[in-house]
């Protein structure tokens, strides 16, 4: 290619389609809402561009230059493949299918979206959800970099690029294996609790934020005072180390209510405690939202508002 043609402009060649089209510089102008002038010079740079002419000036009107039926003939390819594209894109923003890329917190990704996902399978078939599971640090990374369109983290992060809606309600529960001494007892105060054993959520994980959060403005305690014997980095972890007599955790209702309901864990309740949070839905503002992703986050939100009306 010559080297002339890389900086041929889209609007040197729309010039050019169009004084073909209307064999006139003045009818070719008022159709591109340009002047005369202006319109001139872009053939002028274009024949500066390719090093020849590309229109003859006649009193018929004007013709083409041999350089100039070849441009002519290429930006006509050009402009049909730009309307294509168009149409497809317009075609997709409007489909009720694609993919959908999600980064998701331990807790919302391991025990509330998969029943979520399988409701929004059931009424959304040619919708697929890609999940990948992470702290919430690490799903608020993948956001801003656009490694994902959407996320769900377990606390509320406050940016200039995100959106952040809250969505499902959650309670911090103190749990012990069935054979802890502390079974049968119908409290335990934050003293005892911080002297005890205890299995700690990785940092970064929203969880241990919460839990920090909460220690240092309602009892004026920092987890590093307490009994820390292990830090893990998923929900399903910190079970089987509790299960193990490794020690006490503090975590999420819904990461163990099977095991309640079996009588493997037991809650205890701490003395004058309730450590609540909700979930949050998380994307860029801004972010293009085509139908699909439209379609999901307003699933989302009713979902969510179902759920409060079941309670």
């Amino acid at each position: 290619m010559d080297r002339g043609l890389k900086n041929v402009t889209i609007q040197q060649m729309e010039s050019l389609v169009n004084l073909v089209e209307e064999r006139s510089f003045s009818r070719a102008a008022k159709k591109m809402y340009l002047t005369q002038p202006s319109l001139t010079k872009h053939i002028k740079n274009l024949e500066e561009e390719i090093g020849a002419r590309v229109v003859e000036r006649k009193n018929t009107g004007v013709t083409l230059t041999p350089e100039g039926k070849i441009l002519y003939e290429c930006a006509k390819r050009v402009f049909r493949q730009i309307d294509d594209a168009g149409e497809k894109i317009s075609r997709i923003r409007e489909s009720e299918s694609g993919t959908i890329y999600v980064a998701a917190s331990s807790i919302p990704a391991t025990y509330i979206l998969p029943r979520v996902l399988k409701t929004f399978k059931d009424n959304y078939s040619g919708i697929q959800c890609h999940v990948k599971a992470s702290d919430s640090d690490s799903a608020l990374g993948m956001i801003l970099d656009d490694e994902a369109e959407m996320g769900f983290v377990g606390r509320k992060f406050i940016h200039r690029q995100l959106n952040a809606i809250p969505l499902w309600e959650d309670r911090l529960v103190l749990v012990i294996p069935a054979s802890h001494r502390w079974h049968g007892r119908e409290e335990v105060s934050l003293d005892e609790v911080s002297k005890e054993p205890f299995v700690s959520r990785e940092r970064g994980s929203a969880t241990r934020k919460v839990l920090e959060e909460y220690l240092r403005k309602s009892a004026n305690l920092d987890l590093s005072g307490f009994n820390i014997v292990c830090e893990l980095g998923s929900s399903e972890a910190i079970k089987e180390a509790v299960l193990d007599g490794l020690g006490v955790s503090i975590i999420s209702i819904h990461a163990v209510k099977r095991e309640m309901e079996s009588g493997l864990l037991l809650e205890i309740p701490i003395e004058d405690c309730s450590i609540e949070r909700n979930f949050y839905m998380i994307y860029k503002i801004g972010f293009g939202l085509m139908k699909h992703h439209g379609i999901f986050l307003d699933f989302i939100r009713n979902y969510e508002l179902d759920a409060r009306h079941e309670k």
